[in-house]
């Protein structure tokens, strides 16, 4: 893993939770689990969740304690989280759960319809 911010050596500690339940399982989220582990550096732990109640999603990554939620997480995604969130402070925006985070733009255009 190459750190792309020489500013930030080494990211500042934090857990990363990939749910392991059914339909995250289903989906992939082992794969994903593993690249993380393989991916993050040593400050960042990684471990394998139960069930975080949005299987409609998965799999679902969680990031403490900035209580950061990404969804249909995919292996190829990993480096970017690790990249641009954990290095650069940054969330992935693509890959924010809406429920979590929701945008306002986003919010806007499916309520602009409503009266």
């Amino acid at each position: 893993m190459t750190n792309s911010n020489p500013a930030s050596p080494t990211p500042k500690r934090r857990c990363i939770l990939v749910c392991q339940y059914r339909s995250c399982s289903r989906n992939g989220s082992e794969e994903v689990l593993t690249t993380f582990r393989s991916t993050v550096p040593p400050s960042v732990f990684v471990t394998g969740s139960d069930c975080m109640g949005q299987c409609g999603s998965g799999p679902t990554v969680r990031v403490m304690p900035d209580g950061t939620w990404y969804c249909q997480v995919k292996p190829d995604d990993v480096v970017a989280i690790v990249e641009q969130h954990l290095y650069a402070e940054t969330p992935v925006e693509n890959l924010l759960h809406p429920r979590f985070h929701p945008r306002p733009d986003t919010y806007h255009e499916s309520s602009a319809g409503q009266s």
